[in-house]
């Protein structure tokens, strides 16, 4: 809510970028049949500083896109920060007895600069849809066999990684909760270890934080592997893809349905859709890690304080012990 306009300005800039991309195969396209083909140069030289032009305005809204959610993911990142601090601040001293050290730490540093991320979806992720229609709409003018192809294969791709996503987010949930326990256990090992070798106790905290560290590990483990198969999907799928449409472009071109322009941008627009289904991949990855976070943010945010006085304090006190100033009070001894 306190970046309305910053993500606004970067879900227009990643919009026109990603509309931007799919202007260069067009153009080459128009270069090659009716510049090159046809022997008109100044024709083709006019489609090429087209092309080039393009590329330049691609190369700035890609910086600007970039600066301006680097911008809302380090805000968001601050002001979770400054709210943690502020939340363990007014619990006061029972903050030790209602959350770990640990789990403040992961909360703090973790958990909010993952929950911040997500805020980068925004940007790439409204312009992947509108260039996933547009790249639509320009192969309708090519081919509608071609155009339904990418229609159904891109939504495809999507569904074929949600189970992986589902996964990843109950692997990520055990893993920070088994990291924000660990944390805890190392910090009261540092702050007891006085007494630990005192009592001849240090050997037994330090064997059973090793079994701790090793379970954790493992448990890493398990995150990496469906993170490395979302990410490995996410690259091989589309490629594959690629070269489906582009195999099948060719022998259109082969069989005259289409020219050798029309097989080039077809070719670009398929390489171009590469790139809205990558943020489609990592927007979901993203997501799927910032619900996480943003549940142990919560249920941080909603720990309530004890009642001032405590309920101790006021069992005992006698009562018949009237208070008359905060500097004295009058009660009857015994």
């Amino acid at each position: 809510m306190q970046q309305r306009g910053r993500v606004l300005a970067g879900a227009c800039l990643g919009t026109a970028w990603m509309v931007c991309l799919t202007l260069p195969p067009y153009f080459l396209s128009r270069a090659i049949d009716d510049g090159l083909a046809k022997g008109r140069w100044p024709v083709l030289a006019g489609w090429t500083a087209a092309v080039f032009g393009i590329g330049l305005l691609n190369a700035w809204l890609a910086i600007m896109r970039h600066r301006t959610m680097t911008r809302v993911r380090m805000d968001a990142a601050f002001r979770s920060v400054q709210v943690v601090a502020l939340q363990a601040t007014r619990l006061g001293a029972a903050l030790p007895r209602k959350v770990t050290t640990g789990e403040v730490v992961t909360i703090g540093f973790g958990d909010a600069a993952m929950m911040s991320s997500t805020l980068t979806v925004t940007g790439p992720g409204v312009g992947a849809v509108l260039a996933y229609i547009v790249v639509a709409g320009l192969l309708l003018t090519v081919s509608p066999l071609l155009a339904a192809v990418v229609l159904l294969g891109v939504p495809l791709l999507v569904v074929l990684l949600g189970p992986l996503l589902g996964r990843l987010r109950g692997a990520e949930t055990a893993y920070r909760v088994r990291q924000g326990e660990l944390a805890a256990r190392f910090a009261d090992i540092a702050s007891g270890l006085r007494v630990l070798n005192g009592i001849g106790g240090k050997d037994v905290y330090a064997a059973r934080y090793r079994h701790g560290s090793q379970q954790l590990r493992e448990q890493g483990y398990r995150v990496g592997a469906v993170t490395s198969w979302i990410h490995a999907l996410g690259v091989g799928l589309p490629t594959l893809f690629l070269g489906a449409v582009t195999w099948l472009a060719a022998r259109m071109a082969v069989q005259g349905e289409i020219t050798i322009g029309e097989l080039v941008a077809v070719y670009g627009y398929a390489a171009v859709l590469v790139v809205p289904v990558a943020f489609f991949v990592e927007g979901g990855y993203d997501i799927g890690r910032g619900l996480v976070a943003a549940r142990r943010v919560v249920h941080f945010l909603t720990l309530k304080p004890d009642t001032p006085g405590g309920g101790l304090a006021l069992r005992l006190r006698p009562p018949h012990c009237v208070i008359r100033r905060p500097a004295s009070r009058s009660c009857p001894a015994g």
